[in-house]
């Protein structure tokens, strides 16, 4: 998926959550103007919210299809929105065994973001580079564009207009740097926080339906 598969990588948790929490906001459709969500982010993040089901968190949603990633503070309050990279292959699970292997060996088609509900931490990669991690045994995580001359083409598919050459990394989420060190290191980045990536193969609804199980692990 990305530099963060690589087996050892530190996961070390940093402390506190960030000042100056947003006022009560508890109708995500009181941001619309600022920053529209695609229906599915939208049905998610009011769903999220009526339940609390991000217990009181900050939390994000991923919407792959429209190759967004979302960013909430703990009261539902739309933070921050901005194109991401996203799996190269399109699916809904992770294969077993991907966070060992380096990135290059993973097969094209085991390139996928995997859907769910996930209990976030910030922490660092082998690298040392500060991410934050959405599926740590996965190697999945939320992580800048890299500075390399490798990545230039990867900065041109965030700055397109459309979401069709987001399709671009071996499973993380992938964003500018800008928008990492403005939105998600303060909000996601400083403590636990649920990230929700939504499915591409069957209806957002059975994710998060009453009746549909739930997605992923539960927080501690």
């Amino acid at each position: 998926m990305c530099l963060c598969l690589l087996a050892g990588a530190a996961r070390g948790v940093e402390a506190a959550s960030p000042n100056g929490t947003a006022s009560a906001i508890t109708d995500v459709n009181a941001n619309a103007a600022d920053e529209p969500l695609s229906a599915d982010a939208r049905y998610a993040a009011q769903w999220i919210v009526d339940a609390d089901d991000h217990r009181g968190l900050p939390f994000a949603i991923v919407d792959k299809k429209a190759a967004r990633l979302f960013v909430f503070g703990p009261r539902g309050r739309l933070v921050g929105a901005a194109p991401a990279l996203v799996g190269s292959a399109s699916g809904d699970h992770a294969t077993p065994g991907t966070g060992q292997l380096e990135p290059a060996r993973i097969p094209l088609a085991e390139r996928t973001t995997p859907a769910g509900r996930f209990a976030s931490e910030p922490g660092r990669n082998l690298g040392g580079e500060a991410v934050v991690w959405v599926d740590y045994d996965a190697g999945l995580a939320i992580h800048r564009v890299r500075p390399d001359a490798a990545e230039a083409q990867r900065e041109q598919r965030l700055a397109s207009a459309t979401p069709d050459d987001n399709r671009a990394s071996f499973g993380c989420i992938v964003v500018m740097p800008a928008f990492y060190d403005g939105v998600v290191t303060p909000w996601l980045g400083a403590g636990r926080g649920v990230v929700y990536v939504l499915p591409e193969s069957r209806p957002v609804a059975e994710m998060f339906g009453a009746a549909a199980p739930r997605v992923s692990m539960l927080l501690p």
